[in-house]
């Protein structure tokens, strides 16, 4: 560690998991933020609330009566809750609606996303444009991102804005984007007239390109693109109404998200906040406190882990690990790694990690196996899970590393690359390999 170079804070913890026994802690009761390592609490939590085979249903509603195609009533699109949504299940639902006789719908088009509260971003410390710091609430598509799209037309240049999938690519009226003559801020994003409302620097766009811009009003874009997928099968709806709750209904179409330990997978594997948050107050619902926001929720599952692994050094205030307030200590979570194992519970859900050289290269074959889930921010890193040595001797380990004074520094402008947190982040990711190296052959038997 005085090797590394590394600013700020380094904490670390190690056990066996069949004794429990410590072997190696370094400043292991200092709380520090936990990046994305936080999702592995998420995970636990979702389980122990919701349980492995829970699955979230998005709706299709009706009021009033169908007779000969035609529904004289209102049509609701009714979230629930799920974080992975696409476009392609919307364009199932509009096929099961027509398949369910409807071809008119004289009444209203209504979207209900009431089964969350709406947050209109993660972060509020993030950058506007981010995709990783999206609004949530209890609908999402495409994990509430909007594809932007840029190409060279003479002097100027062609936009797009769309919810693309492999298969479709429907355009959005809900977000819009105008190109503006300047050099920076790059992006500017406002709530404007019930429409998300970009502009782009010209100055940074080159002749062509794209990226995810986050979404800010998930009910509208959703009942956006169902609006296009219904229309294709020759359902006209009128512009969609967010209502607040939900009326007496028939069920006319609905579509089943994966069971929970598959999306927990897919959540610790590519580290997606917004399966995390959402599913995370959706555990909170589910166990009888209905939270007011992200924080609200946190603290509820903060709680919840005192309680059922009887550490007290963990206190989050969101789900995904984003907010950098959210402070937990290496012992305390290398405790619940370690009950966690010998229940069964989160090891299978991890992903591999791959052991490099010095220079950053993959080992393979290396005699060293390990699964865990990575957390970074900037100044910020961190790594919790599992070591299995070449004698088989399972270790449990949390190790984390800040620099909050540098990330303090830091402006909200600048928050995608600071200057200096890239390397930073490669030596703290430089230790971790060689701590692990160092458990792995100190306890390999």
């Amino acid at each position: 560690m005085a090797r590394s170079d590394l600013s700020g804070q380094v904490a670390c913890a190690v056990a066996e998991v069949t004794s429990g026994k410590e072997l190696e802690s370094h400043a292991g009761e200092e709380e520090l933020p936990p990046a994305s390592v936080a999702k592995a609490l998420t995970a636990l939590y979702a389980l122990d609330s919701l349980g492995a085979d829970y699955r979230f249903t998005t709706q299709i509603l009706s009021t009033g009566t169908l007779s000969g195609g035609v529904l004289k009533g209102d049509l609701i699109l009714a979230g629930g809750g799920d974080p992975m949504l696409n476009t392609d299940h919307l364009a199932q639902l509009a096929a099961a609606l027509k398949k369910a006789g409807v071809r008119e719908v004289r009444g209203g088009f209504m979207v209900w996303d009431g089964a969350l509260p709406r947050i209109s971003t993660i972060d509020a410390d993030q950058p506007d444009h981010v995709g990783y710091s999206p609004a949530v609430a209890g609908i999402a598509l495409n994990f509430n991102r909007v594809h932007f799209e840029w190409k060279r037309a003479g002097k100027s240049w062609s936009v797009a804005m769309d919810a693309r999938t492999t298969k479709y690519r429907p355009e959005v009226s809900m977000a819009r984007m105008k190109v503006a003559n300047r050099a920076l801020p790059v992006y500017t994003y406002a709530d404007r007239n019930g429409k998300d409302s970009w502009t782009v620097a010209s100055q940074a766009l080159g002749k062509g390109g794209s990226r995810w811009l986050p979404v800010r009003r998930p009910a509208d874009y959703a009942a956006d693109v169902f609006r296009t997928m219904a229309r294709a099968h020759g359902i006209k709806l009128k512009a969609a109404k967010r209502v607040s709750s939900l009326p007496t209904a028939t069920l006319l179409a609905q579509h089943h998200s994966p069971p929970l330990d598959l999306m927990l997978k897919a959540m610790l594997k590519y580290s997606n906040n917004l399966m995390a948050e959402m599913i995370g107050m959706t555990a909170t619902a589910k166990r009888g406190k209905r939270p007011r926001g992200l924080k609200d929720s946190a603290a509820e599952m903060s709680r919840w882990v005192r309680a059922k692994y009887g550490v007290s050094a963990i206190h989050m205030v969101d789900h995904s690990g984003l907010g950098e307030a959210s402070r937990v200590a290496p012992n305390a979570l290398l405790k619940v790694l370690v009950t966690a194992y010998k229940a069964g519970r989160l090891k299978p859900l991890l992903k591999s990690f791959p052991m490099r050289d010095g220079n950053g290269r993959i080992v393979k074959n290396h005699p060293i196996r390990v699964t865990a889930k990575t957390g970074t921010l900037n100044f910020v890193s961190g790594l919790g899970g599992f070591l299995a040595t070449s004698s088989g001797t399972v270790l449990a380990f949390v190790i984390f590393a800040a620099d909050t004074k540098a990330r303090a520094r830091i402006s909200r402008a600048e928050r995608e690359r600071p200057a200096g947190a890239r390397s930073w982040n490669k030596r703290a990711k430089r230790l971790q390999q060689q701590l692990i190296e160092r458990w792995g052959q100190s306890y390999g038997t």
